[in-house]
């Protein structure tokens, strides 16, 4: 068993989350700080990624833990945002410690917003660093920092966090910036793709869709084609070692799966990093294996509590205004 855990309940103790948000230009940033370190993964499984510091989380390379895991709007040009989060740690002192001093390590990865806002203002390093200093346990949901001008199959897309409290005491959770090409509904019934896998009180959230005429999905698209990315950080305080948290990120894949439809396509970036609080020495498997379970459905309910949550925008519709 498990208790799910929604918003800021479901924030795993020792992890920091802050937003840096652009309404007039509508990108923004999101920063997942753990300044003491934590083992980090990455799975990726979209054709149109856009990271930094990636390939230094394969298990068998020698960085064994992050400080920070960046979020961000701006496609390319969002990737500056880093150096702003890596000023920021270097002068706490955080980071890789080398003879020259500590080096902060920042994967992030970026999803494309550009073209959405009144002006283009990609978010730059000042983007990162305010996203770094406005961290904390309270995070907000919907609109905001990364996911400010994501789209999700036509609606507006966002930011949203879930995740479980385990009964052999250990937490897992999900933090998303949905920007999906793949719809997150049925466009015939209008039916949130992993509905079921809402917790009770999230099903207050649902819209009334009795007035909600549409047709069969024929996966033809419209819209903002080659401009999507769904990412993903999923985070638990069990001690897995940098393996285990690379498995921990391909089985939270498949809650995109389940929530958006179709996913892990040519023209996504889709990505899941993992972040591990403790020594890393390792879980047994079977600890493993319902961590990466409950990874995903809190993946699942994280898009869908982002999608839910945001407004509209610009030419944007939010799903709830469409469903109406």
């Amino acid at each position: 068993m498990a208790e799910a855990l929604g918003g800021s309940r479901a924030l795993v103790p020792g992890l920091r989350v802050g937003h840096f948000t652009d309404l007039e230009a509508l990108t923004g940033s999101t920063v997942v700080l753990v300044e003491e370190g934590a083992v980090g993964a990455v799975d990726v499984r979209g054709a149109a990624p856009g990271t930094r510091e990636t390939d230094l989380l394969s298990p068998e390379n020698t960085v064994e833990k992050v400080q920070a895991i960046l979020l961000t709007g701006g496609s390319a040009f969002g990737l500056r945002a880093a150096d702003g989060v890596v000023r920021y740690l270097a002068e706490r002192g955080k980071g890789f410690p080398t003879p020259g001093g500590v080096v902060p390590i920042v994967p992030a990865a970026v999803l494309y917003d550009l073209g959405r806002g009144k002006v283009h203002r990609p978010p730059g390093a000042e983007a990162g660093y305010q996203a770094a200093l406005a961290v904390g346990e309270e995070v907000e949901e919907g609109s905001v920092g990364a996911g400010t001008g994501a789209v999700a199959g036509g609606v507006k897309g966002g930011v949203g966090l879930a995740g479980y409290a385990l009964e052999e005491g250990y937490r897992v959770m999900a933090l998303v910036a949905v920007n999906s090409l793949g719809r997150p509904f049925d466009p015939l019934t209008g039916r949130l793709y992993g509905e079921e896998f809402l917790a009770e009180g999230e099903r207050a959230l649902l819209p009334d869709r009795s007035r909600y005429w549409g047709s069969p999905e024929d996966y033809r698209y419209p819209f903002l084609l080659g401009q999507n990315t769904t990412l993903a950080v999923v985070a638990t305080d069990a001690p897995l070692s940098k393996a285990q948290a690379r498995r921990l990120a391909i089985m939270a894949q498949d809650g995109i799966a389940r929530a958006i439809r179709p996913a892990h396509t040519p023209l996504d970036g889709d990505l899941v990093f993992a972040l591990a609080l403790g020594e890393g020495k390792g879980v047994d498997p079977y600890i493993l294996l319902r961590l990466g379970a409950y990874a995903a459905d809190a993946v699942t309910r994280a898009i869908l509590r982002a999608v839910l949550l945001s407004g509209s925008a610009p030419v944007i519709p939010a799903y709830r205004d469409l469903m109406g």
